[in-house]
């Protein structure tokens, strides 16, 4: 057995890793004798932290970011608008310790992103995202110690973006994920072994400038289907395997123009995965919830409507984000913003603020998280920062 896995089981429980989901018609909560409003079901996946926000622009901002102006991030919340980065190259380094709240010191998410753009049409980049769960002592059934282990996923993705007009851009992120629990060790008979998927992203961006009174504004518009993708496996004869967190994510932000030196942005997402939703049924008897017998395509066409709650219950499954940043003289920013998970889907419930600083290449974020469910949730006094370099050419990169 495991000690220390309080850690790992947050994370888990805070992003809903265990997998239950279905097309049957009877939800958990009705086989419970639970009313479908008052009851939990969670939409669940593995490698859960594939939505993890890990910079702090997004992340001050409520987790917004599928249409807010393009940077080295882009590549994570929508390729479609990386072609129409002002700068031929940028890159970003982020880091977030996680858990502090529960007194934990090892765990943290990692980022690593940059792009170049070969010209003015179109842009290729690549990230590398590293969460570590920090260290676990593994113990036999008798409580002895056996060994220290420290499991960790990465991610690593390769895009590419294309301005298809001067208004619209649509990209393309191939993905390798890794995801290592427990390997070597054993439960119920079966060998764990390292979890691996491939997965793609689709995104779609269309911006363009508007007037809005006496004052010049620029819209945004985006789309992003992210994670489509394999099930994962961590047994050795691959009998369980879980669907990964594929998402559909839109977004609008609108940059209001005050001046040379005032510029406001206001950015909202919706997001919803499309992974099934968990019901009890097991119609073919085969001792597990008939959603584990779908494959990831079927899972996704069918997320929309297989909810047992029906149209009610479909539509909790939504997530919502709003943000607001400032600029003053594009040298200062202030952010803020509010995400929002209904209280049946997992109840995340968050204000997020932050601020950055620019000088000419280098540019600063930081983030805050402040839970409304009270300053005892596990995410509280999240803080995540953000190192950017924009840079004019590809020489001043070297």
């Amino acid at each position: 057995m495991i000690t220390r896995l309080y850690s790992f089981f947050t994370c888990v429980f805070l992003f809903s890793v265990i997998s239950n989901t279905s097309f049957a018609q009877i939800s958990f909560c009705e086989a419970n004798g639970t009313s479908s409003e008052d009851c939990i079901n969670v939409v669940s996946t593995a490698v859960p932290l594939l939505r993890a926000t890990s910079e702090a622009r997004s992340g001050a901002m409520g987790d917004v970011g599928i249409a807010i102006s393009p940077d080295a991030n882009s590549l994570y919340w929508n390729s479609g608008k990386l072609a129409f980065a002002e700068n031929p190259v940028g890159v970003s380094v982020s880091f977030s310790p996680w858990l502090r709240q529960l007194g934990i010191n090892d765990i943290y998410l990692s980022n690593l992103s940059a792009y170049v753009k070969p010209d003015d049409v179109q842009a290729i980049g690549g990230s590398l995202r590293y969460f570590s769960f920090g260290s676990i002592q593994f113990t036999d059934i008798n409580g002895m110690d056996l060994q220290q282990y420290r499991p960790n996923e990465f991610y690593l993705d390769f895009g590419y973006s294309r301005k298809l007009s001067n208004s619209v851009g649509l990209g393309l992120v191939l993905k390798y994920i890794h995801s290592d629990l427990a390997q070597g060790q054993n439960v119920n008979g079966s060998q764990i072994k390292v979890g691996q998927a491939v997965a793609a992203d689709v995104g779609f961006y269309y911006t363009n400038d508007i007037a809005l009174g006496s004052s010049d504004a620029i819209l945004n518009l985006g789309m992003n289907i992210s994670n489509i993708g394999n099930k994962i496996s961590y047994t050795d004869d691959n009998t369980v395997r879980d669907f990964i967190p594929t998402n559909l994510g839109v977004g609008t932000a609108l940059d209001l123009l005050f001046d040379d030196y005032n510029k406001l942005t206001i950015a909202v997402d919706v997001n919803k995965l499309l992974v099934p939703t968990p019901v009890a049924d097991d119609l073919d008897g085969n001792g597990q919830p008939d959603h584990r017998d779908f494959n990831a395509i079927p899972g996704i066409f069918g997320s929309f409507s297989d909810a047992p709650g029906g149209g009610a219950e479909e539509l909790r499954e939504f997530m919502y984000s709003a943000g607001l940043e400032y600029w003053y003289n594009d040298l200062f920013a202030l952010r803020m913003g509010y995400f929002h998970e209904h209280a049946t889907k997992g109840n995340r419930k968050y204000f997020t603020m932050g601020m950055g600083v620019k000088y000419n290449v280098f540019g600063l974020n930081v983030s805050y998280l402040a839970p409304t469910t009270g300053n005892q949730h596990p995410l509280a006094r999240t803080l995540r920062f953000s190192l950017l370099f924009d840079f004019d050419n590809v020489n001043a990169a070297n």
